[in-house]
Formats: C-alpha cells, sequence, structure tokens
C-alpha cells in the first residue's frame, strides 16, 4: 500500500513538471527551444563517447608504464592531447548552450507568467483571495513575485541539470556496463559441495552497492523537501517585510515604530534560521552518507580485481581500466544519490509552482458583474457587490448617473463605499448583476501610485509621457497647486515617499486634468488637502467634467465637499436578519 501511494505520488510530481515544462517547447520559440535541448543531449552523448576513449587509453598507457614502452608512452601521450582538446571544447559549449537554454526557458516563463499575473487584474484578485481563504492554500499562494523571480529560475536550472544529468547517467551506464562486464570476469566459488561462477561480478557488484546507496539515500534526505519548501517560503517573506518597512517609512518613523518592526523582523528571521538549521542537519545527515559511499567507491574495485592483478590474471592496464569502468557504472548507477538534494530542491520548487498555477485557475470561476462599456451614464440594475468571504454588502442596488450629474457617495466607515468604486471600475470579482459603466473615466483611489523614476513618468502614468508636451504636463501642475514640481519633470525619485500625503493626492488630481475624461470617480480624493486648495481642486474637476460632458462621483466624509455635488448616494446599515449589510438610497444633496 505504501509502496502504491509511493509511486502514485511520483507519477502526480512527474505530471507536474511535465505540465511546467511543456509550453515553452510548444510555445512560440519551440524550434529555438528543441534546437538547443538537441543539441545539449548530442553533447552529453559526445562526453559519454569521449569517457569510452579515456577507458579504452587507460589500459593502453598503464600497460605501456608496466612495460616500459617508451615508444607506446609517448604515442598514447600524443593521443591525450587530443582527447582532452576535445573533451574541453565540449564540455565548453555543453556549459555554454545549458546556460542559454536555461536563461531563455526562465525569460519565455517569467514573461509568461508576469502576463498572467498582470492580466485580468489577476494580480488584484490573488491578494483578494487572502481574506476568504486560509494562508498558503493552493489557491492562495504566498509571495507571487518571489515564485516569478525566484522559482522559475530555480525550475528552470534544475529541470535541465537534472534531466540531462539523468540522460547522461543512462547513456554511461549502457555504454560501460558491456566493458565492465567484459572486463570483470566471472566469480566462482564453492558451496554445499558445488562449484558456482557468477560471470559479470563487478557489473552486479555495483548494482548492489549503488541500490543499497539509492535506498538509504532517500530515507536519510527526504526531510529536505518539506524543509526546502518551507526555507523558500519563510526567506520571502522576511524579503517582504523588509520591503514593506521601505515602503511605509515615514509612516513608521511617525509612530516610532522602529521597535515593533525591528521585532517583527527578528521574528520571520528566526524563523528563517531555524528552518535553516533543520535544513542543514538534514543535509549533514545525507553527506555523512554520501560521503562515506563516495569514498568507499573509489578503492571497492581495487579490493574486488586486486587478487586476479596479483595472481598475475591481468595486468596493470587492465586493473585501471576496470577501475574506470566501474567508476564509470557506479556514477551512473549513483546519479539519485549524488543529485538528491538537487531533487529535493527541485521538487519544493515545483510543487511551489504548481500551487501557483492552481491559484490561476482558481479565479476564473469567480463570479463578477456583467459590465458593458458606455460612453454616456453609469447605470446599474440588480447590482449586488459581496465581500471576499462571501458576506454581501449590497443587494439589488438600482443606480443611475448620466452626464452632467454630480454624485456624492456617503456611509459609515467600513460600509463599502471604496468597493461599490471598485466596482464601477470593473476590478471588483465579488460582484454580480447588470452595469454600465463610462468608457472615458479616471479613478482616484485614496492611496494613489506613482512609480519611482522621472516625475514625467510618475504624472502620465500608466500612459507614456512622450504623448504630452512639457507644457502641457507642467500646466497639469500649476492646475493641481503643485508650481514647485514644474522644473522637476527630469528628477528621478521615489515619489510615493518624497511627497506628503497632500502633494501626493494633488499630484494624482494632475494626471486627470493632464488626461481630461469626461467622468471622474474620486475616492476622498481630497482629504489631505486643506479647505482652500480642496475648493480650487473641485472647482477645477467639475469645470473639466461638464467641459467634456462628463460626470463626476465623488466618496468624502468632509460636509465642505456636499457643496460641489447635486445628488447624494447613501449606504445605511441594515438591521440584523436581512440579507444585505447595507441598503443605497438617494437622499437630497
Amino acid at each position: 500500500m505504501q509502496a502504491t501511494q509511493k509511486l502514485r505520488a511520483f507519477k502526480t510530481f512527474a505530471t507536474q513538471a511535465w505540465a511546467l515544462s511543456k509550453p515553452y517547447f510548444a510555445s512560440e520559440h519551440k524550434w529555438k527551444a528543441r534546437g538547443l535541448l538537441l543539441a545539449i543531449v548530442a553533447l552529453n552523448l559526445g562526453l559519454v563517447y569521449m569517457s569510452v576513449l579515456f577507458n579504452d587509453w587507460n589500459k593502453l598507457f598503464y600497460d605501456a608504464l608496466q612495460d616500459k614502452n617508451a615508444a607506446v608512452f609517448w604515442e598514447q601521450l600524443g593521443r591525450f592531447t587530443y582527447l582532452a582538446f576535445a573533451f574541453i571544447v565540449i564540455a565548453v559549449y555543453k556549459f555554454y548552450l545549458t546556460q542559454l537554454l536555461e536563461m531563455r526557458w526562465r525569460a519565455w516563463m517569467t514573461g509568461h507568467y508576469l502576463q498572467r499575473w498582470l492580466a485580468n487584474h489577476a494580480f488584484y484578485q490573488l491578494e483578494l483571495a487572502r481574506f476568504a481563504h486560509p494562508p498558503n492554500a493552493d489557491h492562495n499562494p504566498d509571495n507571487p513575485d518571489q515564485r516569478i523571480q525566484e522559482d522559475i529560475n530555480q525550475f528552470t536550472t534544475y529541470t535541465v541539470s537534472l534531466t540531462m544529468g539523468l540522460l547522461n547517467a543512462v547513456v554511461t551506464l549502457a555504454s560501460f556496463v558491456g566493458i565492465l562486464w567484459g572486463l570483470s570476469g566471472g566469480f566462482a566459488f564453492t558451496f554445499s559441495g558445488s562449484e558456482y561462477n557468477i560471470p559479470g561480478f563487478m557489473v552486479w557488484m555495483a548494482v548492489l552497492y549503488c541500490a543499497a546507496g539509492s535506498i538509504l539515500t532517500h530515507y536519510i534526505g527526504r526531510p529536505q523537501i518539506k524543509l526546502n519548501f518551507e526555507q523558500q517560503r519563510l526567506e520571502a517573506d522576511f524579503r517582504h517585510h523588509m520591503v514593506r518597512v521601505r515602503e511605509y517609512s515615514e509612516s513608521i518613523a511617525l509612530d516610532r515604530g522602529e521597535a515593533v518592526e525591528r521585532a517583527q523582523l527578528d521574528g520571520r528571521f528566526d524563523r528563517v534560521l531555524g528552518n535553516y538549521l533543520h535544513l542543514i542537519k538534514a543535509q549533514k545527515n545525507l553527506i555523512w552518507f554520501t560521503s562515506f559511499f563516495g569514498q568507499a567507491a573509489v578503492v571497492f574495485p581495487f579490493v574486488v580485481a586486486a587478487p586476479r592483478f596479483f595472481s598475475g590474471a591481468i595486468q596493470l592496464g587492465e586493473l585501471m581500466q576496470i577501475s574506470s569502468a566501474f567508476g564509470q557504472v557506479q556514477g551512473a548507477l549513483s546519479w539519485f544519490v549524488d543529485s538528491y538534494s538537487s531533487l529535493a530542491s527541485w521538487r519544493a520548487t515545483t510543487d511551489r509552482l504548481t500551487s501557483f498555477e492552481a491559484s490561476f485557475r482558481a479565479l476564473a470561476p469567480v463570479e463578477q458583474a456583467q459590465a458593458a462599456i458606455d460612453s454616456i451614464a453609469l447605470d446599474s440594475r440588480d447590482l449586488s457587490v459581496a465581500l471576499p468571504n462571501g458576506t454581501v454588502l449590497l443587494e439589488h442596488a438600482q443606480l443611475h448617473a448620466a452626464a452632467g450629474d454630480s454624485v456624492l457617495l456617503q456611509g459609515p466607515s467600513g460600509s463599502g463605499k471604496s468597493t461599490l468604486f471598485r466596482t464601477f471600475a470593473g476590478i471588483w470579482p465579488f460582484a454580480k448583476g447588470s452595469l454600465q459603466r463610462p468608457a472615458q473615466a479616471m479613478f482616484i483611489p485614496q492611496r494613489p501610485y506613482f512609480p519611482n523614476g522621472p516625475l514625467r513618468d510618475a504624472l502620465a502614468y500608466p500612459e507614456s509621457p512622450a504623448l504630452y508636451t512639457d507644457v502641457q504636463l507642467r500646466q497639469a501642475l500649476v492646475d493641481a497647486l503643485l508650481p514647485g514640481l514644474v522644473d522637476q519633470l527630469d528628477l528621478a525619485d521615489a515619489w510615493s515617499q518624497k511627497l506628503s500625503g497632500g502633494e501626493q493626492q494633488r499630484l494624482a488630481i494632475a494626471r486627470v486634468l493632464l488626461k481630461k475624461p469626461q467622468w471622474v470617480f474620486a475616492d476622498e480624493a481630497t482629504s489631505a488637502l486643506d479647505e482652500a486648495s480642496e475648493t480650487v481642486v473641485y472647482q477645477r474637476l467639475l469645470a473639466l467634467v461638464h467641459s467634456a460632458q462628463g460626470a463626476l462621483v465623488s466618496i468624502a466624509h468632509r460636509p465642505s465637499v456636499a457643496a460641489f455635488h447635486s445628488r447624494r448616494w447613501e449606504l445605511t446599515k441594515q438591521a440584523d436578519g436581512a440579507p444585505a449589510l447595507y441598503t443605497l438610497e438617494e437622499k437630497r444633496a
């Protein structure tokens, strides 16, 4: 039963590894990929052939030494020169082409997963899934950035190196087992009065030696699979928290949160070191065995063949040839022993990428509102909005806003105002019903994003700044009350950290004023501004949407913002037991 389960687990893993590997070799780059792979296979076969030639050279060279035959000695030295040169050329190009294949494969897989991660807001939905499912579930992977950056690199490296190593081992075994069989002779012994002879004795000894070594290696080294998987996750968690400290450096400094963050980082790093210590101990146990296994294999063929050499049955050259052939067969049969640590890492990496792949498939069945792009109005029918955990926020909402409107959305904190905006934008996956939304619309979130780099890139994001003249870029900054930045368009900086909260909000508004959309959805877009600045900014946003024959929809708690809106939607909490937490009503502005 246990053997059946292990076989089933191996088949599952092999299927997963093939599913991850196949797309590249069937992609638009398939002929280059297959050509490189075939070249690497041919070079590996060439190295095995060179080993056969070196094995034959061993006999001739050492026989010449034993016979003190100077002519053959110098002849074989000359032969060694061109054999060694050919071996070096093959080895160099095998390394180069292998690295080239790994690099190109990694580049393709990285592009493939980046496309899937960034398409259809998958990166956003994966983060939302954290609220709906327990951490580290297959459909809720930790640290997607680490899986794309590190796991893909390890997967391509291990897949190529291990498969080529296995191929090399198989071909080497096929090439040398016949040589060793012929050289080793038979082993005769008497048992219970009968004589027995075992042909190819050295071959059978190599098989038994390596079979025992492989079984022991698996039982000693298998804890490394789980430990490698956990190590990658813990390293990524530690790195991710340091990135968060850097991103929120000002807030942490204002709160005097250094001690807390240090404790958090120390705790994460302690878990990294704790798991790594367990991994080191597991590797130490395996190295104890593999080192003994490898050292014993050096003298084992001499011990077995020594009686025939001292009896004069074979010469020194044949003894060295037997030792070389046994080493090649033993090395081929010991591929599992020698590669176990790499196999454990490959298994962990494959499992992580497989769960990452599963997370994309898990996003497919999420029900979303049927959205139609309409350039005239915002209109919903039977719109229902839920949280990731399934709690219904709003049910059967009927909304309508037309060109020329200015609507203020209000409600208690946490009532789902921003979630409703996400539904309007078409990025909230937990909504259903019918929704028409304007095509020419821009959303100003509570926390605007600015890429690190030149200010012109942050202002034009996500479009190219080349679409706008410097005059347009500077005018947008002036209109958004940021005249101090007009001379810094080419200054590269981390604008999310350099600018104050109010400046970040005004820079986000400058984007809107630059691009001039018909509709603007503003989520607490002026919460960090003073009342005078807020008045100027809202006047300009209203002028913009009216001139473009669009509308303005805002979320705001300040009473002063209400003056710029002619209509008001309000989210009101329902009584306990109601099908939804809130109801949406239109009230007097």
